[in-house]
């Protein structure tokens, strides 16, 4: 489970958080969504221990990154939109690595990267060095990467930008697995469609604030609306936030 309360983070005179709360559960896709600069990339750079709060409290799995990082990296995995391949490896080596990185090999090791290839359809892939490979192609790699180490916990920063049906419908499938697999799962998304189908809650958050959190079922009934999409954008205005 992720827990944050009352986390606020400031660059100088830039608020990039202001008061978010929230609580992902453990099997469960939780949505983060808000309006670009809401402050979504620097809240999950937060959890993952990367950027320090000046306020608040972050749990991960009950534990604070401020006080155990490397415990809570243990449990995450993390997709950024800097996937940070080696062109000069095929998949299955950049992955070996990775697996190595974090204490894996032999093996298991080899065992595992087969099984995180034929959740994401990497098999046509798996032998070709990463240079030349498409954004679908690179994105399904680094999320092989961050599922490698069996993370309990997944934080996912737009994972379905640039891919086409076949790769979405991949990731999709692969989200419900470890969803049942018992991951809890925080993703970013602006992609309604994607929450609509896929996700069990909703953090909406706009200039760094929580302003609501509930299922997409629950939000629509709160706002009387019965598409996600107007319901976000009155969600955020009711707030008087809206840009």
């Amino acid at each position: 489970m992720i827990e944050a309360s009352d986390v606020r983070k400031h660059f100088g005179e830039v608020k990039a958080l202001g008061g978010v709360s929230f609580t992902a559960r453990d099997g469960q896709i939780t949505a983060l969504l808000g309006p670009n600069g809401a402050g979504k990339t620097t809240l999950l750079r937060l959890l993952v221990g990367l950027l320090a709060r000046d306020h608040g409290s972050i749990a991960i799995g009950g534990v604070d990154p401020a006080v155990d990082p490397m415990s809570v990296r243990r449990n995450i995995g993390f997709l950024t939109d800097q996937f940070g391949l080696y062109e000069r490896l095929t998949t299955r080596e950049y992955l070996t690595y990775f697996g190595e990185l974090n204490g894996m090999g032999g093996a298991a090791l080899r065992q595992r990267i087969d099984e995180v290839a034929d959740l994401l359809s990497l098999d046509d892939i798996l032998m070709r060095h990463t240079k030349g490979f498409s954004q679908g192609q690179r994105i399904k790699v680094a999320m092989a990467r961050t599922l490698l180490h069996r993370p309990r916990h997944l934080l996912l920063d737009e994972p379905s930008r640039g891919l086409d049906v076949m790769s979405t419908r991949a990731l999709r499938h692969a989200l419900t697995v470890l969803r049942k697999e018992g991951c809890c799962v925080l993703m970013a998304t602006h992609v309604m469609q994607e929450v609509t189908h896929l996700c069990d809650d909703v953090i909406v958050i706009a200039q760094g604030h929580t302003v609501a959190q509930g299922s997409p079922e629950e939000l629509c009934r709160r706002t009387g609306i019965a598409n996600l999409e107007d319901a976000f954008v009155s969600l955020v205005g009711e707030e008087g936030i809206a840009a």
